[in-house]
């Protein structure tokens, strides 16, 4: 199982913050703010896609017998993979939702 930095998830939630709130902390530069949408999408349906093969893996390993994993990890595996999941179709749906907003705007 990996480890999770504490203190880089809490960076990373206070620069995403305070990009939605179109502020920059005063460690960034301007050029550092600039994020391409399409390949961050993409980063986020492949660790989502990471996080889905993962648990199968798991759960595999585990139906075969495989000592070095336990019950609860596969649960854990699964229920993240799922989550990930429902979160990225929300995400799909208020995409979708936002560009026919946009294609009934009137010019």
């Amino acid at each position: 199982m990996s480890e999770i930095d504490i203190s880089q998830v809490l960076h990373q939630m206070r620069t995403m913050a305070a990009m939605a709130e179109n502020k920059l902390p005063t460690d960034m530069n301007v050029e550092a703010a600039k994020v391409d949408f399409g390949q961050l999408l993409k980063n986020s349906v492949n660790e989502v896609n990471e996080t889905q093969k993962t648990a199968k893996d798991l759960a595999a390993a585990f139906e075969a017998g495989d000592k070095n994993v336990n019950l609860s990890e596969v649960m854990v595996a699964i229920q993240k993979a799922s989550v990930s999941f429902q979160a990225m179709t929300q995400v799909r749906n208020n995409l979708v939702s936002a560009y026919k907003e946009i294609m009934n705007m009137q010019v």
